[in-house]
């Protein structure tokens, strides 16, 4: 697949652009740790996330209605912390948890292999859960050059909702076969597909730690890159 193939490409942010685990894992420490509280923080930070898909799919199947995605994530924590024996944690504290998911870092190929597409004809933007004012300032501050921000939130619903792959088509003015959706993600990128999007996968192995289970390609995807560098490498094609 080249340049000739799609005319935009939209990318997953959280776990394939950034790396979450250890972002969020620090905020936790420094938030808790000042707080006097004692926790595995990773374990905390990996709770908090494991509820991300059953919440956000139950707004998408029309189980709850919309709200941002802070919101869902002020909820998730609230259950977590509960769970983890950190109640101790008061509005402020939560809030300033929340915000955390503003600024991930990114994984290091992401801001090159950004760059590197910003240089062919392909126009790439991301497509995230997160809402529009989370996702401008996570990729200024990460460095990630995009051409457009989109969100989930334009679509009031959330991946794997196929409204928002193909709002994502319509609001870029191209045709959903010739709209890329990357992640490493094999179920957004399996309901990508459904919804007529074509798909790449870039592999995350350590999105959930080095003792994580290995996560193989959804079947039928159209590429499969080994980061977003090799991505851009393969989508401009020899020789350019």
């Amino acid at each position: 697949m080249g340049v000739d193939a799609v005319d935009a490409v939209v990318f997953d942010v959280f776990g394939t652009m950034t790396d979450w685990r250890p972002s969020v894992t620090d905020a936790l420490a420094g938030v808790g740790g000042a707080a006097g509280l004692r926790a595995d923080w990773a374990a905390v930070a990996d709770a908090w996330r494991l509820r991300y898909g059953v919440t956000v799919g139950k707004v998408a199947n029309g189980q709850l209605p919309w709200q941002p995605l802070d919101d869902l994530h002020r909820l998730m924590l609230d259950e977590v912390l509960t769970e983890h024996g950190l109640n101790a944690l008061g509005e402020a504290e939560r809030d300033s948890l929340v915000r955390a998911w503003h600024h991930l870092r990114p994984w290091p190929d992401a801001a090159p292999g950004l760059e590197l597409l910003h240089n062919t004809p392909v126009v790439t933007a991301t497509l995230s859960n997160g809402g529009v004012g989370l996702l401008a300032r996570l990729t200024k501050q990460a460095g990630l050059r995009f051409d457009c921000v989109l969100s989930a939130e334009l679509a009031r619903s959330y991946k794997p909702d196929p409204r928002v792959y193909l709002l994502a088509a319509e609001l870029l003015e191209v045709e959903p076969r010739r709209l890329l959706m990357v992640a490493c993600h094999p179920n957004d990128l399996e309901a990508a597909a459904k919804a007529g999007l074509r798909t790449a996968y870039i592999p995350r192995p350590l999105e959930w730690g080095p003792d994580a289970a290995p996560v193989d390609p959804p079947a039928g995807v159209d590429l499969v890159a080994e980061d977003v560098v090799d991505l851009a490498r393969v989508l401009a094609g020899p020789g350019r």
